[in-house]
């Protein structure tokens, strides 16, 4: 069972991968600090209008009509405004019903809460 803080830490993650299914890149890095980074494979954002960009180019080009399976592997509470989240994902490509098994990956999402609201501050994949 989560806590109140555990459901607090995973509505930004739902709110950002709602904003993946609909394509758009600014209600997707709405909940990223300004200095969030962001690494994935061969690719790094740093700073929430770096990630804004790569999303639109994506949400305009090859991620087009893609969404996100995310399963929650672990919340862990730093301090009571520092939280990690480690889910297992994929990306379903438009037209896809399930994501291939190499589309798998393992990320990390630190977290932060300011002025009452959790924030992204940071975020990394490798492949599963």
């Amino acid at each position: 069972m989560t806590d109140t803080r555990d459901r607090e830490v995973l509505a930004v993650l739902d709110g950002i991968y709602e904003a993946w299914a609909d394509n758009d890149a600014d209600a997707f890095v709405a909940s990223y600090t300004e200095d969030a980074t962001s690494i994935l494979p061969g690719s790094y954002s740093a700073g929430r209008t770096a990630t804004r960009d790569r999303m639109a180019a994506g949400f305009a080009g090859p991620l087009k009509g893609s969404q996100v399976r995310d399963e929650v592997q672990s919340i862990r509470h730093l301090s009571a405004d520092a939280a990690i989240v480690v889910t297992r994902s994929a990306v379903v490509m438009a037209g896809e019903t399930e994501p291939p098994g190499d589309r798998w990956v393992i990320a990390t999402w630190t977290l932060t809460r300011r002025n009452g609201r959790w924030l992204l501050a940071a975020y990394h994949n490798c492949p599963a």
